[in-house]
């Protein structure tokens, strides 16, 4: 029995388990000590790192943003006088050109006006007529009474007794009352020349009144948001309709830390989410302060805590070339890419 125990505590003393059973074996190699995984993992951290290196040395020469949209001066068509609608000419989204008829308004006032001025002026121009014809008159007895005025004078110079003092005084009365009428007469002229001046006003007035009635495309465009109908009354400053001019461009508000390579000219890429491509362009010009400063309120920032934000700045850009395939218009979203470098 001692030498079993004996023999037990060696096993045991070995490794052995009291059943005589040995432990799991020698301990399985972990996946590093393969040469293979080595090399896979060192290689992958290469390619990675030169991956990295590439893609900045790459990335660095552009830069891009996604709070970009199409952007346009958008012209809103409203009436500058009032009166009720008796044509529309225009459809919803019709390319219309400068110069074409869009909304015709009631023109029997401003007709009637007008027809109403030229008539006072052709009687004015009757007045002057008449005023000229008079003073013609007035002119002629004028000098016939001054001659009279003139040979009675010297013939009481030649000898006072065959003219009387009664005689005298009429003679001057006449050539004064044939002075009055004279002037008389060439003051109505003058009136009359400037009431012809008045009406010439008021047949301007009138006539630039006639000419707001019929409504025309200021500019070549597309209509949009069309508001305006047959029949509806409407008052100056009324929005009726809105076009949308054919030349457009892009806003781009880049951040202010990615202006410190852009110039003007620099090519841009243009990737338009509307179209699924992209369109050619290029910067045309960087507004001199950031786009906060231009709101409804601008910031303070001399009162209270500050705490420095990055700021956007619109940059204008313009495309080169735009597929007729591709619809743009304003708010439409893009992601310019400019070339910096």
């Amino acid at each position: 029995m001692a030498k079993d125990d004996q023999r037990t505590g060696d096993q045991n003393a070995d490794g052995r388990d009291g059943d005589g059973n040995g432990d799991d074996g020698p301990r399985k190699p972990g996946p590093f000590a393969n040469p293979w995984v080595k090399f896979g993992v060192i290689a992958a951290v290469v390619l990675l790192t030169i991956g990295g290196v590439v893609w900045w040395l790459v990335a660095r020469h552009y830069e891009d943003t996604d709070d970009a949209f199409i952007d346009t001066h958008i012209v809103r068509l409203a009436p500058q006088v009032q009166g009720r609608i008796v044509a529309v000419h225009a459809r919803d989204n019709q390319l219309v050109r400068r110069g074409d008829l869009m909304v015709e308004i009631d023109s029997a006032d401003a007709r009637a006006a007008l027809d109403q001025a030229e008539a006072q002026k052709v009687q004015a121009e009757s007045q002057i007529a008449q005023a000229q014809a008079a003073e013609r008159a007035a002119a002629a007895q004028a000098d016939n009474a001054s001659r009279d005025l003139a040979r009675y004078r010297l013939l009481q110079k030649d000898r006072p007794a065959a003219v009387s003092q009664q005689q005298m005084d009429n003679a001057s009365a006449a050539a004064r009352n044939a002075r009055a009428q004279r002037a008389q007469a060439v003051a109505q002229i003058a009136g009359a020349r400037a009431q012809i001046k008045v009406l010439d006003a008021q047949i301007a007035s009138a006539s630039l009144t006639l000419g707001y009635t019929r409504v025309v495309a200021p500019v070549t465009g597309t209509v949009a948001q069309r508001t305006v109908a047959v029949g509806n009354y409407v008052t100056p400053g009324e929005q009726m309709m809105a076009i949308v001019p054919l030349q457009i461009w892009v806003t781009a508000n880049f951040k202010e830390t990615q202006l410190a390579h852009m110039r003007p000219g620099q090519h841009v890429d243009v990737s338009v989410d509307a179209c699924g491509m992209n369109i050619p362009g290029h910067v045309d010009s960087i507004q001199r302060g950031a786009g906060q400063v231009f709101g409804v309120l601008p910031p303070e920032n001399a009162t209270g805590n500050y705490v420095k934000v990055v700021q956007r700045v619109p940059v204008k850009i313009v495309l080169d070339r735009v597929s007729r395939d591709c619809i743009l218009g304003p708010g439409m979203s893009v992601v310019p890419r400019v070339t910096v470098r």
